[in-house]
């Protein structure tokens, strides 16, 4: 295994955590959820209207409570997953409107792309999560969308998969649905298996929407991801020394209220800050800033001991080009090697998380595979792996073609990719195809062939149940 690497100092890192809290405790956070504000009550802080102020110490000490790793349980065990355990996660984009066709044409994602996208990442042998809000279904009324979406994840997959965040109401439907699936509220509470993003408003703000879930979430001991987009330029400074201090002071505020309602929340520091291009204002992802932003969070969570989200297939094209295919390895290998564990946005992204792409998820798939084996690294356990003995027996101006130890080892010591070209000119110049049109092949054909674990007919009526009930009440 590749060791991770740090980009900061520890003056460095020194400097951005006394910054953070000088914000915390001078400027405050503005909670607008009154249950948020009496927890901050209860445990003597200065609350000013919806303005909290927050000692130091008392930060230091909530984090302190916050799990350095933790499990989360998919309905097949073989699923689980250890997050903070040293290894990146990988998982699909999140939250885009729009699907982005092979052929450059832009329409709304619907419930089958949904679907779609979730079976994609179940059949994935890279992807280790299904996801959350892998693209925003607007073919169903948004009253009872998160339980649509929470269905496909449990129907389509058994892997571990991400539930609604919208409000304590929403977040709760996720979570029910969650239990029924594992065997009870008290089975999860134990061990963990959901996940949820809550997203500050930057600068310094949480709304009641992202509060409510947090405080479900937190109350039932799910896990969360706790993030920040600062946008450097417009809602954060232009220096990424002040913009990252402000990030870093909007998750610790974040952190601090879940381990007041519960210590020892499962948590994830969370960053998906970049910059505002200045030429047309927009939000801008696929930098070295972008990276920078990634790189430093990984190394900050480090510090705070809880495990780290950042980066991804990131990307600022409208198609899956060069441009598409460069940006994303940059963001992909920055939290890859810097010791990011949460991945999200891995596949599919165009667009500045405007948009989904089949063509792009496929392509940034092998890229996920590519830099699991990178991470890997040299295998040196033995001495069958140093070959000193082969290398005797082929000798000088031999070759390993049909040796033994050729065909035993180069199965696990190379990488095999399902997507890349690597015949001769010859070869593939028969078909000319690039490696776009490669891909919308090859998830045309997954999807044909996908099979969906089955699910028990006594937990799927249960579910089908519960959503009907809910679906009267919220329409």
């Amino acid at each position: 295994m590749i060791q991770k690497y740090d980009i900061l100092t520890q003056d460095e890192i020194d400097k951005i955590h006394h910054n953070s809290m000088r914000i915390l405790r001078e400027i405050g956070v503005e909670f607008s959820y009154e249950p948020a504000l009496e927890v901050f009550r209860k445990n003597n802080q200065r609350v000013e209207g919806h303005r909290v102020y927050l000692d130091t110490e008392f930060v230091e000490n909530m984090i302190e409570k916050a799990p350095q790793s933790f499990t989360l349980h998919a309905r097949n065990p073989e699923n689980n997953l250890v997050c903070g355990g040293g290894d990146a996660l990988y998982m699909p984009g999140y939250g885009a409107p729009f699907i982005y066709e092979a052929d450059g044409t832009k329409r709304d994602a619907t419930m089958a792309d949904y679907d779609n996208f979730v079976k994609l990442a179940g059949a994935s042998k890279h992807l280790h999560m299904t996801g959350g809000t892998v693209c925003e279904p607007t073919d169903i009324n948004e009253n009872i969308r998160h339980m649509k979406m929470a269905y496909s994840h449990i129907t389509n997959s058994d892997k571990v998969y991400m539930g609604s965040s919208s409000g304590y109401e929403y977040a709760m439907d996720a979570i029910e649905m969650t239990a029924i699936l594992h065997g009870g509220k008290d089975v999860i509470k134990e061990k963990p298996a959901l996940i949820c993003l809550i997203n500050s408003v930057t600068p310094l703000k949480y709304d009641d929407r992202m509060l409510g879930g947090l405080m479900a979430y937190a109350e039932t001991g799910q896990a969360m991801v706790i993030a920040s987009l600062v946008m450097s330029g417009s809602t954060g400074p232009a220096t990424l020394a002040g913009a990252l201090s402000l990030q870093n002071a909007e998750v610790l505020a974040g952190i601090t209220l879940a381990q007041c309602i519960n210590p020892g929340t499962p948590v994830v520091y969370g960053s998906t800050s970049a910059i505002s291009d200045m030429g047309t204002g927009s939000l801008s992802i696929g930098n070295p800033e972008n990276a920078l932003f990634t790189s430093a969070s990984a190394q900050l969570s480090r510090f705070y001991g809880v495990p780290c989200r950042g980066g991804g297939g990131l990307s600022d094209a409208k198609t899956v080009d060069a441009q598409a295919g460069y940006e994303s390895m940059m963001l992909l290998m920055a939290a890859t090697t810097t010791g990011v564990s949460f991945v999200l946005h891995s596949a599919g992204i165009l667009q500045y998380y405007m948009a989904m792409s089949y063509e792009k998820f496929i392509i940034d798939e092998e890229m996920c595979g590519m830099l699991k084996r990178y991470m890997a690294g040299f295998d040196m356990s033995d001495d069958e792996k140093m070959a000193f003995d082969v290398i005797e027996k082929v000798g000088p101006g031999g070759h390993f073609l049909t040796q033994k130890h050729t065909r035993k080892n180069f199965k696990t010591e190379h990488f095999r990719p399902a997507l890349s070209d690597r015949q001769s000119y010859d070869g593939w110049a028969k078909e000319s195809l690039t490696a776009c049109q490669r891909a919308n092949a090859k998830w045309k054909s997954v999807l044909e062939n996908y099979q969906a674990p089955a699910l028990d007919e006594a937990v799927n009526k249960e579910l089908l149940a519960y959503m009907e009930k809910r679906t009267k009440e919220l329409i």
